[in-house]
C-alpha cells in the first residue's frame, strides 16, 4: 500500500494502472502517427468479369431468410451477436474474476492477477497462432473450437463452493479454468468472429459496419457485467457461470447449423 506524490500526480496501487494504460495509448498513438500510412484509391478499378465463385456466393447472400432479411444482412447480424455473446462472456469474467479467486480459492489479488496475466500472455501466442490455425480450419470451426474451450473454462467453476462454506478447491482447478478462458478459448473464438465478419463484408466499404461491430461489442461489456452483478445478488456467482455457459452454448449451436452458408459467404 505504497502512495508516492510528485505535485498534482498521485501514484499509488489504483492510479498505477491507469498511468500504465495511459503510457500505452500514448505509444499506439505515436506509432500510428509515424509508422502507418493511409492508402488511397486513386482511381475505380476497372470491372472485370465476375468468377463462379462470386457469382454463387452473390446468389447465397441475396436470398431471402424467413423473417424478411437477405441471407447477407441476416449473417451480418448474426456475426455481431456472437460478437455480444463472446465479449460480454468475458466481460462478466472479468468483472467477477478476481472475487471469485478470493472467495473460492482464498486467493489474494496479486496472485490472481499474476495467473490472469500469465494466461494472457498465453493467449497472445495463441492469436499469433491464428495463421497456421487458418491453413486447416475455417473461421466457424475455429469459433466452435475456442468456444467451446471458453465455456467448459467457465461451466467448470459452477460446482465449486466458497471457502466461506468450507470448501478447499485446490489452485489448480482455477489455474487451468483461466488457462482455458484467457488462454485459448476467447483469443482464438473471439478473433475468428472478427475474421469471419470482415471476410463477409467482403471489399466493401467497412467503415459504418465495423463502427456497428464494435459498438455492440461495447454494449455487451456494459450489459453483461450489470446483468451478472444482478444475478450474484439475488442468487450466487455459480448460477453466472451457467448463464454463461448457456450462453456459449447457444452460440455455437448458431455457428454450427450455419457453418455451410459462413464458409460460403465467407470465401
Amino acid at each position: 500500500d505504497h502512495r508516492y506524490e510528485v505535485g498534482f500526480l498521485i501514484l499509488n496501487q489504483y492510479s498505477a494502472a491507469a498511468y500504465f494504460m495511459a503510457v500505452l495509448c500514448v505509444v499506439a498513438l505515436f506509432l500510428l502517427m509515424t509508422g502507418f500510412q493511409a492508402r488511397y484509391r486513386s482511381k475505380i478499378a476497372p470491372k472485370v468479369k465476375q468468377s463462379s465463385r462470386t457469382l454463387e456466393r452473390d446468389e447465397i447472400g441475396s436470398r431471402i431468410t424467413w423473417f424478411g432479411l437477405t441471407t447477407y444482412n441476416a449473417t451480418l447480424l448474426g456475426c455481431m451477436l456472437l460478437n455480444v455473446s463472446t465479449k460480454g462472456s468475458i466481460g462478466s469474467f472479468e468483472t467477477m474474476g478476481i472475487s471469485f479467486a478470493q472467495s473460492h480459492f482464498d486467493l489474494k489479488p496479486a496472485v490472481a492477477g499474476t495467473i490472469v496475466s500469465i494466461c494472457g500472455a498465453i493467449g497472445v501466442m495463441s492469436l499469433l497462432s491464428m495463421g497456421y490455425l487458418g491453413r486447416f480450419l475455417t473461421d466457424a470451426q475455429m469459433i466452435i473450437g475456442g468456444t467451446t474451450v471458453c465455456a467448459i473454462g467457465i461451466i467448470g467453476f459452477a460446482p465449486l463452493t466458497s471457502v466461506e462454506n468450507g470448501a478447499d478447491n485446490a489452485m489448480w482447478k482455477y489455474v487451468m479454468g483461466i488457462f482455458m478462458i484467457y488462454g485459448i478459448g476467447y483469443p482464438i473464438g473471439h478473433t475468428a468472429v472478427i475474421g469471419l465478419f470482415s471476410k463477409v463484408v467482403g471489399r466493401r466499404p467497412q467503415g459504418t459496419l465495423q463502427g456497428w461491430f464494435a459498438s455492440s461489442g461495447s454494449l455487451a461489456r456494459i450489459l453483461f457485467p450489470i446483468m451478472s452483478g444482478y444475478i450474484t445478488q439475488y442468487d450466487d456467482i455459480t448460477t453466472v457461470f451457467i448463464v454463461l455457459f448457456v450462453n456459449l452454448v447457444i452460440s455455437n449451436c448458431f455457428v454450427a447449423f450455419n457453418a455451410k452458408t459462413l464458409n460460403a459467404l465467407s470465401t
